[in-house]
């Protein structure tokens, strides 16, 4: 059984985690990421990692799902603009 404070969590991971999918979503379907931080990105990616971890040693749902989905569309992102420095 999930408690009020997971609860808590959970929809604070639903929001955080939903905030990146436009921009993973512009990322992808115009292939540019003129504007967006390498550095930010490379800092936000470890961070939210660290945060996977920590979830994953306190056992607590909300942190994983959260984390685990921010991650990947973080990384994806991450990716664009490697790929992007890349090429020119």
């Amino acid at each position: 059984m999930i408690d009020n404070i997971e609860l808590i969590g959970l929809l604070a991971a639903i929001l955080t985690t939903t905030a990146f999918i436009p921009q993973v979503y512009k990322v992808i379907k115009t292939k540019s990421v003129k504007g967006l931080s390498l550095t930010t990105y490379l800092i936000f990616t470890t961070g939210v990692l660290f945060w996977l971890i920590y979830g994953l040693l306190k056992s607590s749902i909300s942190m994983i799902i959260g984390n685990g989905i921010t991650f990947l569309l973080a990384f994806s992102i991450l990716y664009y603009i490697l790929k992007n420095r890349n090429s020119k």
